[in-house]
């Protein structure tokens, strides 16, 4: 509880949960235990929260809304930063500027009431919108990067501005995968009636209803390049490999569902995955997942 005292006298308003379970925070539902959990109100009390965590050498991770991610088993002696209530959210003219917060739903929504188009590509996504900008989530037609014009950060203690040329976006990766949170981010959208918009979505929404139900973190592995990530699995005639709880989906090879395992039954399966694609094809998979803490 040491870790909770010193939050507690140094931000007395600051939401506290102590302990905080991964497993009850996250899409794949496995992983142990952090001392505490910190919910900000606002980017200005993030970037000063984030601030002192580095001050102090104290450890901690990021959790937008939990998926795409793989939390350990134990105990961890730690902070996580939540950003679920950074919810921010503001438009002039198509550009808008959403807190990290934001769900993928409620950006869509705000978006739409207003004309702004753009953001259809990201209906039916599990995220935030500090995950979606950080792993550049998207789907074929369009990814963050493509709507994402500067994003607010802290860096060296200091809230900062990093334009999008300086977020060094690549397929499904950023510069925010190395420590550095996302407050919010300025997007850019484009005039579009409400009715399209609505139209669109619904088609993003209906395309994604083929995945696989059940407790998944999303694609676990990047698409190589020229071909399905999913297609090598199922080529490998790995769909329906088991490791303890964890199995490769048989609706959709680039999905690892929990049923009853542990984060190290997962990380196990991925392991095999990934050798015995490299043993059959020669391709690496990596992973588009994050491990933490």
């Amino acid at each position: 509880m040491e870790i909770f005292a010193r939050l507690r006298g140094r931000f007395p308003l600051l939401a506290l949960e102590a302990p905080f379970a991964f497993s009850r925070h996250t899409t794949i539902g496995t992983g142990g235990t952090c001392a505490v959990a910190a919910s900000p109100a606002s980017e200005r009390s993030c970037a000063e929260l984030v601030r002192f965590l580095q001050e102090e050498g104290i450890p901690h991770v990021f959790l937008g809304v939990g998926a795409n991610v793989l939390p350990r088993e134990g105990w961890y002696e730690g902070v996580v930063v939540r950003f679920c209530r950074m919810r921010r959210l503001t438009a002039r003219g198509m550009r808008v500027y959403a807190g990290a917060g934001v769900t993928g739903g409620a950006l869509l929504s705000f978006c739409e009431q207003r004309g702004i188009g753009g953001f259809s590509a990201f209906s039916g996504i599990p995220m935030s919108v500090g995950g979606g900008v950080a792993m550049n989530a998207g789907v074929r037609e369009r990814h963050f990067s493509d709507v994402v014009r500067a994003v607010l950060t802290v860096q060296s203690g200091k809230m900062r501005i990093l334009r999008a040329e300086e977020c060094r976006f690549s397929e499904k990766s950023s510069v925010f995968f190395r420590g550095l949170p996302v407050l919010g981010a300025f997007l850019e959208g484009v005039a579009c009636s409400p009715r399209e918009i609505a139209r669109e979505s619904c088609y993003f929404r209906t395309r994604r209803r083929v995945l696989p139900k059940g407790r998944s973190m999303g694609c676990v592995f990047v698409n190589p390049k020229g071909v399905s990530a999913g297609a090598l699995i199922e080529q490998c005639g790995l769909k329906g490999m088991r490791c303890g709880g964890a199995v490769v989906s048989d609706v959709h090879a680039n999905f690892i569902l929990n049923e009853g395992g542990t984060s190290e039954d997962v990380s196990r399966l991925i392991r095999l995955i990934k050798e015995e694609v490299f043993r059959r094809t020669g391709i690496l998979l990596r992973e588009e997942i994050r491990r933490i803490p």
